[in-house]
């Protein structure tokens, strides 16, 4: 009897297979990758310029190179490969990510198993009494092991009954309404999975970008450490003059004031460090007043001389956001599938099989046993137009998310320009700072010495130190901006999260695709030192 209903159930499945053949709705396409070969309307240089001081070394862009995962160990920092990778594994907002896309994984996998039957169990066992005031033929032959008393008025029947059953049951995916579903659960997988990917290369930037503040301000408190002590020394000097009238009391009186500005400018500086230490230890994921042992200093920094380079149509693999637009896309696809296939007919099977007896020992003998099976379909004929605005809804949300991509795939671009605009900028910028810091310097020498022959006033010399003073914190943060900058090209550029060695080993419901291999042509970049357009090699 059960062997059946097992093969009426699977007829049912190979008979709702053929007609599951095709899933209403749209079946989703990639959008086209962007067609540019450049990121700018006229060719872009092939590298930086250079200039001869710390971090002034010219950066060279090499469209073959891919981008590594651990970027950040090309700056060749020991203190910011210890952090950023302790950071890995203690920052919370890793662990919600991962757990976001473990839970998007369950989903996935719980929506597949509406492709098959449900099958379940039962079984009842009862103790029956019929009313005495019945005759005894209102329960003719009852028999058994139940106590039966005598028949006849007033005198009640007692009796056991016994069911065991075994139901199967299968909702056929005549029109794909589960494939539908299934298909936007493996999106949102892709989505969590990119989320992830995110959640990595946003935490390695940040604490690149906080270690770099750091070393920034540290480099800034030294410099105006060392011009707070000369002015001390100066101003122990004057004091020393005015006892015996060489200088005068305006003299000193400016020499104060440069002291105590120079003394107020140090305040903020060493409370945004604080601050900064501060941002380092939340994210690697401690308390406040659990430190860390990393400090930074911008001297232990490499500049990289290579950089990467891809080209607008790789950029788009690339890219975690534009990647999780294009799963959104995906997803919005297939909803509205689903929302076609609600409006389509519905299908149910199901089959039971048992048997039944005043015995638990009988219910399988020959008599016993008993089967059913149906087979059901179902449409709504009105319902005020609720699924078919849903529908359109759903087509809508599609539009949307289509819209929404094209607007990240050009937020992308645009970054990726800005960036190499400002790997320009910050070169020019840390030669043209370089340049004044030395003129300051020399300035501010020749002022002194003409300050001690007498030529000038104190003023002149105050005011060329203090010139110098801020020629030199012009240069540290120029410095600065090169390695913040050049790590954001990375960053612009995707992080190389598809090198991370997790996403190659990531769960089969959570597969991501590696970016497509680029295109062979090469962006269109100029050499600076040439008025020619070269194509970089």
């Amino acid at each position: 009897m059960i062997k059946t209903v097992v093969t009426l159930t699977i007829s049912a499945l190979i008979l709702s297979g053929a007609l599951s053949s095709c899933a209403v709705g749209p079946d989703f396409v990639r959008p086209q990758a962007p067609t540019s070969t450049t990121y700018a309307p006229q060719p872009m240089p092939v590298a930086t310029a250079s200039a001869n001081v710390f971090g002034g070394e010219s950066q060279q862009f090499n469209p073959t190179s891919d981008v590594p995962f651990d970027w950040w160990t090309l700056f060749q920092s020991p203190a910011i490969n210890t952090l950023i990778e302790k950071a890995f594994q203690t920052n919370p907002d890793i662990e919600s990510a991962q757990a976001a896309l473990k839970q998007a994984q369950e989903y996935a996998e719980a929506q597949h198993g509406f492709f098959y039957p449900t099958i379940s169990a039962g079984y009842m066992a009862s103790r029956n009494k019929i009313a005495g005031n019945m005759s005894s033929s209102a329960a003719p032959g009852l028999q058994g092991n139940g106590d039966i008393l005598q028949s006849g008025p007033a005198k009640p029947t007692y009796y056991n009954f016994h069911t065991a059953q075994l139901t199967v049951g299968y909702s056929p995916d005549v029109f794909g309404l589960n494939r539908r579903q299934v298909e936007s659960a493996e999106a949102l997988v892709s989505l969590q999975q990119l989320q992830l990917e995110a959640a990595y290369i946003s935490l390695a930037s940040n604490v690149f970008a906080a270690a770099i503040q750091e070393a920034t301000l540290r480099a800034e408190i030294m410099t105006m450490e060392r011009v707070v002590n000369t002015q001390q020394e100066q101003l122990d000097i004057l004091l020393q003059q005015f006892r015996v009238g060489y200088v005068s009391g305006m003299e000193v009186a400016q020499q104060q004031s440069a002291l105590a500005l120079s003394q107020q400018s140090l305040i903020p500086l060493r409370n945004q460090l604080q601050q900064t230490r501060d941002l380092l230890r939340a994210l690697a994921g401690n308390f406040p007043d659990q430190d860390i042992e990393e400090t930074f200093e911008l001297t232990a920094l490499h500049l990289p001389k290579e950089l990467p380079l891809s080209l607008p149509s790789t950029l788009v693999e690339q890219r975690p956001d534009v990647r999780a637009a294009e799963a959104q896309l995906h997803y919005a696809s297939a909803q509205a599938g689903v929302a076609i296939a609600n409006t389509l007919p519905q299908f149910e099977v199901t089959a039971a099989a048992g048997g039944m007896a005043d015995s638990s020992n009988w219910m399988f003998h020959h008599g016993g046993g008993f089967f059913d099976l149906a087979a059901s379909v179902s449409q709504i004929i009105f319902d005020g137009g609720t699924l078919r605005a849903q529908s359109r809804a759903a087509q809508q949300a599609l539009n949307q998310a289509a819209a929404q991509y094209r607007s990240t795939v050009i937020v992308a671009l645009q970054n990726m320009a800005d960036t190499l605009y400002t790997l320009q900028a910050d070169a020019e910028t840390l030669k043209a700072a370089a340049a004044s810091e030395q003129a300051a310097e020399n300035a501010m020498n020749i002022t002194r010495k003409q300050y001690e022959l007498g030529y000038v006033n104190y003023q002149t010399q105050l005011t060329a130190e203090q010139s110098y003073e801020m020629a030199v914190i012009n240069l540290v943060q120029a410095q600065a901006n090169r390695f913040a900058d050049t790590a954001a090209l990375y960053q612009a550029l995707g992080g190389g999260w598809w090198n991370r060695t997790e996403t190659k080993t990531a769960s089969n419901t959570a597969t991501t695709e590696l970016p497509a291999p680029a295109s062979d042509k090469k962006p269109t970049i100029t050499n600076p030192s040439s008025s020619e357009t070269d194509l970089i090699p």
